[in-house]
């Protein structure tokens, strides 16, 4: 009986490990360092976020051409459409901003106040205080658009921000939650964080600074409509 006939091997050459310098460099890792183009086509993307978010605030999404959201920054009329399909999309992008920055400006003013907030009340004063400042305070030209610009945005960029807007408002569940326990806040938290924010939000239309109070003194007399008592003013003017 004749022997199995032994395999072959594969006929085919490995080609040899390569040598050289071209071995010898390193795969980079992480991102690539942005170009200085790259870096400054951010920065104007930024500053027609920001100028955009003023135009619309005093002269309305509709009365806002491109042309003019393009002078402000000093670009030419059609450059805005470099960093943004359409004025849409640019509002869009305002309103994101702005909320975006609302929390992470509400989580720094907690942590910050934290030592100091040691009670529900005290807390929710901190809450209003900040919110007063996203409002009413420098560059707080982005929420007032959002809240009165939305009909101008589609349905898809409206669920974006009614998630950015449901993470900035669930911060204020569990100072709401503590002050219906105690029965300082005598409404359904869910009513009454709605009510909160209405009353808040409409001070865009009517505060001035010139001729009005300070924020401290619109935060203690929110305070004082919303749970009462000079206790809860006191404590929440010291933690922030």
């Amino acid at each position: 009986m004749d022997k199995p006939a032994a395999s072959k091997r594969s006929s085919r050459v490995r080609p040899a490990a390569e040598t050289g310098p071209a071995a010898s460099e390193k795969r980079p890792r992480g991102r690539p360092r942005k170009t200085v183009a790259e870096r400054d086509d951010g920065n104007r993307r930024v500053e027609l976020v920001h100028a955009a978010a003023r135009l619309f605030r005093r002269k309305g999404f509709d009365a806002t051409s491109t042309r003019d959201i393009a002078t402000a920054v000093g670009m030419h009329s059609g450059s805005p459409f470099y960093h943004f399909k359409s004025k849409g999309a640019l509002l869009h992008a305002v309103m994101a901003e702005g909320m975006r920055s609302a929390i992470e400006r509400q989580t720094a003013a907690l942590q910050a106040a934290a030592p100091s907030a040691p009670d529900a009340a005290a807390q929710l004063h901190v809450l209003v205080r900040n919110h007063f400042d996203v409002l009413l305070g420098p560059g707080s030209d982005f929420i007032p658009v959002m809240l009165y610009e939305s009909r101008s945005i589609t349905a898809r960029q409206r669920s974006v921000l009614a998630k950015l807007q449901s993470d900035y408002e669930a911060v204020w569940e569990p100072a709401l939650q503590a002050l219906h326990r105690q029965g300082r806040l005598r409404c359904p938290v869910k009513l009454a964080r709605l009510l909160m924010f209405g009353a808040l939000n409409w001070s865009v239309q009517w505060f001035d600074a010139r001729k009005g109070a300070s924020l401290d003194e619109l935060a203690d007399a929110a305070m004082a409509l919303f749970i009462g008592g000079a206790q809860a003013t006191t404590a929440g003017r010291n933690a922030a």
